[in-house]
């Protein structure tokens, strides 16, 4: 199993605990995202340490006010280091009034660009704001291989399937009242999905009263190999092998 997006550096836990408890529990690699300059910069430091840890470098959008050509400057140096994947995540957040609209939409299309300049997988994050998430996307990212992480616009999982958008689950599928991303989980191709943690955050069910870790990308994996009908190691390896085309580690 992988986990295919994770935030190591905001664990309460030492990179090297988090990591050797993934291993422990079968995660063979973790995609740690950075939010900003120095979270993308701790992220770096950490995947140098641990050969199967890699990056997504990004400017969130809560974190996009005042985003500017010297941002992205900064990002695109730091995308060019060998463990950085991904870029992102980026994307809309209208949920928390944490950065102005334009700087989101700045910040969003400006690593769109870089997604392509670079061809790397692009990290979608959005929250109350799919519509505008998915219009600037069909405008400005054709080509570019996207992933919509947390995965959460269950009502329009179709749509997203047939834009040929990954799409990655995280620990709140398994929570009781999430009948419908378990019914948007069946509806996604085998060769789309992926399986993240997004730890600290969003504790699957059986841990949901503890801090997220990467270890416990397993249990949402679980649920979903479940609810999809195949063994778990099937859906492992199929998750796997997706994680290894879109983000090229061996």
């Amino acid at each position: 199993m992988i986990d295919s997006h994770t935030h190591v550096t905001s664990c309460a836990e030492p990179a090297a605990d988090l990591v050797a408890a993934a291993t422990e529990a079968g995660v063979t690699r973790l995609l740690t995202i950075g939010t900003d300059g120095d979270s993308c910069r701790a992220a770096l430091q950490v995947a140098e340490d641990f050969p199967q840890v890699y990056v997504g470098i990004g400017r969130h959008p809560n974190s996009a006010t005042g985003f500017d050509d010297a941002d992205l400057a900064e990002l695109r140096a730091l995308a060019a280091h060998p463990k950085c994947r991904a870029i992102g995540e980026t994307g809309l957040d209208f949920y928390r009034d944490n950065a102005p609209e334009a700087d989101q939409r700045r910040a969003f299309s400006a690593q769109v660009a870089l997604a392509r300049e670079t061809a790397k997988p692009l990290v979608i994050h959005t929250r109350s704001a799919d519509q505008q998430t998915l219009d600037l996307l069909d405008a400005e990212a054709d080509g570019v291989r996207v992933i919509l992480h947390c995965f959460s616009m269950a009502d329009r999982v179709d749509e997203c399937v047939e834009r040929g958008y990954w799409i990655s689950f995280a620990g709140n599928v398994t929570y009781p009242a999430n009948g419908d991303l378990r019914s948007a989980a069946l509806r996604v191709p085998a060769n789309r999905l992926l399986v993240e943690t997004d730890a600290p955050y969003l504790s699957p069910q059986p841990v949901r009263k503890q801090r997220n870790v990467p270890a416990n990308v397993v249990l949402t994996a679980q649920l979903i190999a479940v609810e999809r009908r195949v063994a778990y190691d099937e859906l492992s390896a199929q998750v796997e092998a997706n994680a290894a085309e879109l983000f090229g580690w061996s």
